[in-house]
């Protein structure tokens, strides 16, 4: 396996645990497929969706977003058993449309299951388009993780997805400053506090639910309101095709 994931060097800080972290899932074969440059799957990810689904915040959400990956893929089915309106971004943002919505009214008329349009394939196939601007208000978001602490800090993969997803949501009023902010890990990535660097685009996390605990942090860390575009990077722009349309788009409402 490569000691450089697919996104090193932004970040030397937050390569060093991301490694720590793929490196520990691997030894103690707990990761589900493969873990290196990914959020990473792992065994009792159905059971840490469980615990998540325990707060009273999941249960009074009627919108929940998910990262699009196969960790939270049981996030997603239990989101629609729950009667939810699902929405995930398509991974890596990579076409002309950043978004698909799953509802699963809709899903129980086409007699599609629940358990195959909360794959990533399956919401390809099966969600509907949407723009940023077409996602209705999101009452509780869920974000993958690379490693994350009790206190609420998270590492991602490395890309920057999630963090530019989550400004453009706030920009356009989707996400609020009170809008629970969770994530789903096998208890392995859960890391010292002083171990995560927390830059200023960076989201604390509400809850963490692991296989064998839920976990309410109780952070109060100010949450970043809107995009930088000074700060996006070059490669963000040429890797996702919609990127800067939506950026004149969103400046043109603010003119």
């Amino acid at each position: 396996m490569s000691e450089q994931g697919r996104w090193a060097g932004r970040n030397p800080g937050k390569d060093v645990i991301r490694h720590a972290i793929w490196h520990g899932l691997e030894s103690a074969d707990v990761n589900i497929g493969p873990a290196w440059s990914m959020i990473p799957n792992f065994a009792g990810a159905d059971l840490a969706a469980w615990h998540l689904a325990q707060t009273d915040a999941w249960k009074s959400a009627r919108t929940v977003k998910t990262n699009p990956d196969h960790a939270q893929t049981p996030i997603r089915i239990r989101a629609l058993y729950d009667d939810k309106i699902v929405y995930t971004p398509v991974p890596y943002l990579t076409h002309d449309f950043p978004y698909l919505r799953l509802d699963p009214a809709i899903l129980i008329a086409r007699d599609i299951s629940f358990e195959l349009a909360a794959t990533p394939q399956g919401f390809m196939a099966h969600g509907q388009r949407m723009e940023f601007e077409d996602v209705e208000p999101l009452d509780f978001c869920v974000v993958g993780s690379v490693a994350v602490s009790r206190a609420g800090g998270r590492t991602g993969k490395g890309a920057g997805f999630a963090d530019l997803e989550t400004a453009i949501f706030r920009e356009l009023g989707t996400v609020t400053a009170s809008t629970p902010m969770a994530t789903t890990i096998h208890s392995l990535q859960l890391v010292d506090d002083d171990k995560i660097v927390i830059e200023s685009h960076d989201s604390p996390l509400d809850f963490i639910a692991t296989e064998s605990e839920l976990i309410t942090t109780g952070n109060a860390m100010a949450r970043p309101m809107g995009v930088d575009w000074n700060k996006v990077r070059p490669d963000q722009f040429d890797t996702i095709p919609f990127l800067a349309r939506l950026r004149d788009r969103m400046q043109a409402r603010q003119s």
